[in-house]
């Protein structure tokens, strides 16, 4: 009988597409790899009966990597990575992976390739042909394109195979092989001279990779630009006016048509012409419909900056748990360029599903009645992959965790608000006149919120102006002049983030949760108490070493020319080679003369304001040490004093067994401390017992010996207290 191997991205995928195309029939047995399963049933398949596993591997099989010759980081030639050789090659951890394929591939004789369909997903696929072809090369490899595990989702696939995009592979290759030498040029370059002139923070024990990414490096920029606008930012005072007036209850505020001025006489001589003028006069008065858009459709960096945002979960969470929906079949694909849905998707039978839900289902039952789904489409479209959207009706009880369900609320929620209606509401502009001065309020009332029912991520609330006529005047009105300044731009937050790189076109959808994760990981970025992020000195001091040599590499445009040129092999108007020679050359020239002038990132590290930020982290590290050695001093306390307790709960047993004992023994001292007896060893001729002596014992002697302990106790505290003390000191210092 024809045999087929289906081989998925994810195990979660390859056990979704066996249990919809066997209807559920489907046997299960393990491989090599256990992780992976096979999934086995039978299906007519391209016109024959055919039995087909379904199995998966774990993302990439192969690796790209530099000959062992390479691996000496001090007796290679840092220029020659430039150059060298390198090998692509199925890593070690991912050897029961292939074994798991090969094994299945050997008496198959159709390949058909599921993995994701996206650039790294097509390169995965190719992964996956070259390992099969190599166990069985007479096999036909297809590749099936599908956004979503669904019944018929997947079956259109089945009936539309395609070819392996080759020039999407070569474009992933080329992307690799540039940052596999131009990451592992910088990072040995910078790493050493680290290490070399600051041994004590980057050497030994402290040995950190300072690595070098061209896609890490303009996430820092951003970062560091923001964070040095606010340094650099001069606050100025600024003066406005503003005219209150209340009206049947009603306070209106008019907001100075000027908006502010930077010079006070001059707002003081306005105030007073508009405070003797006494009479205010309705000059303009406006009423017209205002509506509040309904979000498009939900595409990847969208749905990170939602979920950063009103989830507070970092984009890499959110990410990973959205593909673990996709995996399971809650929701479509998640790594999508689109924002507006095909015309022929039948959307109002998604809406449908969801009409008995206790959370949202009274709001997909107006959209039915209402004529049924009508989404705002934006204007990108990836040709692959519809916006993030449900594929099944679910509720709390079925997420293990709280992640997963607000992940899948908020793209249930997104989607049915995308397919309502606009929010409607009435705004009202009333402007006066008061002496040479014009002042303006605005008013809004909704009338029909639309899509905010369901949407509890945007607000959109009433805001009151009195009933003004036009030419009404009055006269019970206040005039405020206000004093403020001007303030600098906010750090930036992940979503702000995001929003730049994809602006500047910064790695991909799939890979912009990655770079600012590997900024942090590497402590060239933290976070403040407010989650945004803060450049760390190592951070600052490698953009303002590169930007004294008199590179941008800390600015967008280099890789965002690199992600054009990708773009354009994909598309094939361009071939790997070129690109890869192209920019090699362009960073090889970087590389030259960064070597010569490596002392600029020495300089930059040693400015005044970083060896400020250096005495700060060390001093941090001194924190810790300390708080180690009091946590150490007070479990040693608590351990003596248990054990003063249990002795004194044993006294009474003890001194029964001395009443017990024969006369006169010969008795010796035991171990000394600080001139007085640890024990006394009491003999007998045929018994030996020992004890230690309490030092709260009645009488005199007794007593001296319990001050003598608490005085020990103090002089130990004393010596954590004051570096306590000095350590407040220090921070008070900063």
């Amino acid at each position: 009988m024809h045999r087929a191997l289906f081989v998925a991205e994810k195990n979660d995928v390859a056990k979704g597409i066996a249990a919809l195309l066997s209807k559920g029939n489907s046997q299960r047995r393990d491989g090599p790899s256990k992780y992976n399963k096979i999934y086995s049933f039978t299906m007519d398949f391209q016109g024959q009966q055919t039995i087909i596993a379904v199995t998966s591997v774990s993302g990439h099989l192969m690796s790209l990597d530099f000959g062992p010759e390479m691996k000496d980081w001090h007796g290679t030639t840092m220029e020659r990575l430039f150059d060298a050789p390198v090998i692509r090659f199925v890593s070690k951890d991912m050897q029961p992976v292939a074994q798991n394929i090969a094994n299945e591939a050997r008496n198959a004789s159709t390949l058909v390739i599921w993995t994701d369909c996206d650039r790294e997903g097509e390169n995965i696929g190719d992964e996956v042909k070259t390992v099969c072809l190599k166990s069985n090369p007479r096999m036909n490899v297809y590749r099936a394109k599908f956004s979503e595990v669904t019944f018929a989702s997947i079956n259109r696939a089945i009936r539309t195979l395609q070819r392996l995009d080759n020039n999407i592979v070569e474009a992933v290759n080329c992307r690799s092989e540039l940052d596999l030498r131009i990451g592992s040029a910088f990072t040995r370059l910078q790493t050493l001279h680290f290490q070399r002139h600051f041994a004590a923070l980057f050497g030994g024990e402290n040995r950190q990779v300072i690595s070098y990414g061209s896609c890490q490096f303009p996430t820092l920029g951003f970062v560091v630009e923001r964070y040095k606008a606010i340094q650099e930012f001069i606050t100025e005072p600024f003066w406005k006016l503003q005219v209150d007036h209340l009206k049947n209850g009603v306070k209106t505020e008019f907001i100075w048509d000027r908006i502010r001025l930077f010079d006070r006489g001059i707002v003081q001589l306005l105030c007073e012409d508009v405070q003797g003028a006494n009479q205010a006069k309705v000059e303009n008065l406006i009423k017209r419909p205002k509506n509040k858009w309904r979000p498009a459709g939900l595409d990847t960096v969208e749905f990170e900056k939602l979920a950063v945002r009103k989830l507070h979960i970092s984009a890499k969470t959110a990410m990973q748990v959205a593909e673990g929906l996709y995996s399971k079949g809650f929701i479509s694909y998640p790594r999508t360029e689109t924002n507006k849905f095909p015309q022929n998707m039948g959307l109002t039978s998604l809406v449908q599903m969801h009409v008995d839900h206790a959370a949202w289902g009274a709001f997909a039952q107006k959209i039915v009645d209402e004529g049924g789904a009508k989404p705002r489409n934006g204007s990108k479209s990836d040709e692959a992959h519809p916006p993030i959207h449900p594929l099944k009706f679910a509720t709390r009880d079925q997420f293990s965790n709280d992640n997963d369900w607000r992940v899948y609320e908020l793209v249930t929620r997104h989607f049915l608000a995308c397919c309502s209606k606009d929010a409607k509401g009435q705004e009202t502009k009333v402007t006066i006149r008061l002496g040479g001065e014009s002042f303006t309020a605005t008013g809004l009332m909704v009338e029909d919120p639309g899509y905010l029912e369901v949407y509890p991520y945007e607000k959109w609330s009433d805001k009151s102006v009195g009933r003004y006529e036009l030419g009404e005047t009055f006269t019970d009105h206040q005039v405020r002049m206000i004093e403020s300044k001007t303030e600098p731009p906010p750090l930036l937050t992940e979503a702000d983030l995001i929003t730049l790189m994809d602006k500047y076109g910064i790695g991909t959808d799939a890979t912009h949760a990655e770079h600012i994760e590997k900024i942090k990981q590497r402590s060239y970025v933290g976070l403040d108490n407010n989650n945004h992020f803060v450049p760390g000195f190592l951070g600052l001091s490698l953009v303002d070493g590169y930007d004294a040599m008199g590179f941008a590499m800390s600015k967008p445009q280099m890789r965002a020319n690199l992600e054009k040129q990708l773009e354009k092999i994909c598309e094939g108007t361009r071939n790997k080679d070129e690109v890869l020679k192209e920019q090699l050359d362009r960073y090889r020239r970087i590389f030259r003369i960064a070597e010569d002038k490596i002392n600029s990132l020495t300089a930059a590290f040693m400015s005044d304001d970083r060896r400020k930020m250096v005495r700060l982290a060390e001093w941090d590290r001194q924190d810790h040490r300390r708080e180690e050695e009091e946590e150490e001093l007070e479990l040693r306390l608590e351990e003596e004093q248990q054990q003063l307790e249990r002795q004194e709960e044993e006294q009474p047993r003890r001194e029964e067994q001395e009443e017990r004992l024969p006369q006169e023994p010969r008795e010796e001292e035991g171990p000394v401390e600080n001139g007085r007896p640890m024990m006394k060893i009491f003999r007998y001729r045929s018994t030996c017992k020992c004890w230690g002596i309490k030092r709260q014992r009645r009488g005199a002697e007794d007593e001296e010996g319990e001050r003598q302990l608490q005085e020990e106790r103090h002089v130990e505290g004393d010596r954590v207290t004051g570096r306590t003390r000095r350590n407040a000191s220090a921070i008070s210092r900063r």
